[in-house]
């Protein structure tokens, strides 16, 4: 039956002003629902709100520090992190944000402007793309889908450079996939293919090449058609275009520092492969929760859609199964979401956002699936979606609820980083958190139940993730900012205004990256019996410390004199020479 919120691709009659008239509103459309809910509230993600909470530790801090450096140094090609070589990242990012440095100062909101405009970028090229081939009201919900999830709205307000290379990749994938559809626009599609893949290595490295071709090579092989894509995609060429883009800057780090670069790419690449780094491990099993939880609660028609799509591999194979341009698409993706899954699986490095580039085409697979899920009288996998949609909903409901006792039996050992943590309060906040997700869910999940009310059951959905993220942005982050995040990056700033060039900042206990950025110089990050302390300590000119307050008692001899500046939420910051 035919749904007043889906409809086929326009008719190609259509005259080509209805056409041009249509996509322009449909897209300010769009771009103005996106700055509303991305705005929630005050700016969640693109007003003010977006400087209101510290940059934490420790890529938010790296990354921002790091495109200060190269604004105050004036080196555009070598990034470093506190005035040490940083080889971790390309530098594309760093320019980005060193760019928003110089509009709107150096902050916390310009740090993380690039992010947020890079959330909204993918959405752009998200509705765009499905628009083309599923109709403007898919499109709408395949936007909406999104940007309505646990890790979209978080990754994109932070500093990190996933944002900037989804947009790449998202932009690569979809474009190799129209190319190889639409025989008049094929060139030009197939250049943007290549640029933006170009791009995402400068972003982020060979993943930015990868994250593509996990989803293009099981494509063109489980279709037949990698002679129409000799054919038409001019690959060598191709591969020169991707070259022109990033080889530049990968050269001229090469020739300015040799092996030690080439070490240090290996290490982040390969080497973050085939081995954990910095204790980010995790089972097998690690991106199944993260996938489930994140893009909650689209992410619940997921695991079916996937099935009943590769379990027809084999029409593919013998070309029976290209009935629509729709079945073809959402076999490209789902071999695209399945791809990146077992990708980023089989690496020994597993972090909760390295899946994030699955979620533009997991969104777009949902989004497909609920055109059917109001057409159909009874559409496939609808039981198994409403029973994962409870399952998820209902156990991230209770484990919010059991936050508070979690909370407090942990105290002792979060008091050890955080000391201020003693004096939160945190009993009403996730039950509210969890009452809102076990309603939405459950009201959810009787309007996909209901033959009448099933047109409101994205809406439902869209109203949860709204009501969760003001409530979480209004009452949550001013707690983590106080409590968690703000004391010693207060401290820092102190330090920073009263520290001559000569002088010396050192921090003891966890390494806090983002003190640096704060202090706007170089800190020393210590151990209290680090064997180095003495040769800071005896340094000339004056030196001050940042601690938790707990360890002043386990402070060295030599710093028995050392005057305190100020106590503040638990941290310490203490002065070699009085500062009067």
């Amino acid at each position: 039956m035919d749904s007043p919120l889906f409809f086929e691709h326009p008719p190609v009659s259509s005259s080509r002003s209805s056409i041009t008239q249509s996509s322009f509103l449909h897209i300010v459309g769009v771009l103005l629902l996106a700055a509303w809910l991305l705005g929630l509230d005050g700016g969640w993600l693109f007003g003010p709100d977006l400087g209101s909470l510290g940059l934490t530790d420790r890529d938010e801090g790296s990354n921002a520090e790091a495109a200060r450096e190269m604004l105050e140094t004036g080196d555009w090609i070598s990034p470093t992190l506190n005035y040490e070589p940083r080889y971790a990242k390309p530098a594309f990012v760093y320019w980005l944000i060193s760019g928003s440095y110089t509009l709107f100062g150096v902050n916390e909101f310009a740090a993380r402007l690039p992010s947020a405009l890079s959330g909204l970028g993918v959405l752009l090229v998200q509705y765009l793309f499905v628009r083309k081939w599923a109709g403007p009201r898919v499109a709408l919900w395949a936007g909406l889908m999104l940007l309505l999830n646990l890790e979209f709205l978080g990754i994109n307000r932070m500093v990190l450079t996933d944002p900037e290379l989804v947009v790449c990749t998202t932009l690569a994938g979809y474009s190799f996939w129209q190319a190889l559809q639409h025989e008049q626009t094929r060139r030009w599609l197939f250049v943007l293919f290549y640029l933006a893949m170009g791009l995402g290595m400068l972003v982020k490295g060979p993943v930015g090449i990868i994250i593509p071709l996990v989803g293009v090579i099981p494509y063109l092989t489980l279709t037949r058609q990698w002679g129409k894509f000799w054919a038409r995609g001019f690959p060598l060429g191709g591969l020169l275009l991707v070259s022109a883009v990033a080889a530049p800057w990968y050269l001229m780090m090469f020739q300015i520092h040799g092996e030690a670069y080439w070490a240090a790419a290996q290490a982040n690449t390969t080497g973050r492969f085939l081995s954990p780094m910095e204790g980010h491990g995790g089972t097998i099993f690690f991106y199944v929760p993260i996938l489930l939880l994140g893009l909650f609660p689209w992410s619940a028609v997921l695991p079916s859609v996937l099935y009943q799509t590769l379990k027809r591999w084999k029409d593919y194979w013998r070309g029976q199964a290209f009935s629509s341009p729709e079945a073809n698409l959402t076999f490209f993706l789902s071999l695209w979401v399945v791809g990146l899954l077992v990708f980023f699986t089989l690496s020994a490095t597993r972090l909760p956002h390295y899946i994030y580039p699955a979620f533009p085409g997991g969104a777009l697979l949902v989004a497909l699936w609920w055109k059917r899920l109001v057409g159909e009288d009874d559409p496939v996998g609808l039981t198994m979606a409403t029973r994962l949609l409870i399952g998820v909903g209902y156990l991230l409901g209770i484990a919010l609820a059991f936050v508070p006792a979690v909370f407090h039996l942990l105290l002792k050992q979060i008091t050890k980083e955080f000391p201020a943590a003693v004096h939160v309060e945190v009993d009403w906040l996730p039950s509210i958190l969890g009452l809102v997700i076990v309603l939405g869910t459950m009201l959810m999940r009787q309007c996909m139940r209901s033959d009448s009310k099933r047109h409101l059951a994205a809406w439902v959905g869209c109203g949860m993730m709204v009501l969760f993220s003001v409530v979480l942005a209004r009452f949550g982050l001013p707690i983590y900012q106080h409590y968690f995040v703000g004391p010693p990056q207060e401290l820092a700033v102190i330090a920073g205004l009263n520290l001559g060039t000569e002088d010396r900042l050192i921090q003891f206990g966890r390494k806090r990256p983002s003190l640096s950025f704060y202090a706007k110089r170089k800190v020393y990050f210590l151990g209290l019996h680090d064997e180095d302390l003495p040769q800071h300590l005896s340094a000339p000119g004056r030196k001050m410390a940042i601690l938790q307050t707990p360890l002043r008692g386990q402070l060295p001899e030599a710093m028995s004199h050392w005057k305190v500046v100020l106590d503040h939420g638990g941290f310490s910051l203490l002065s070699s020479e009085p500062l009067l």
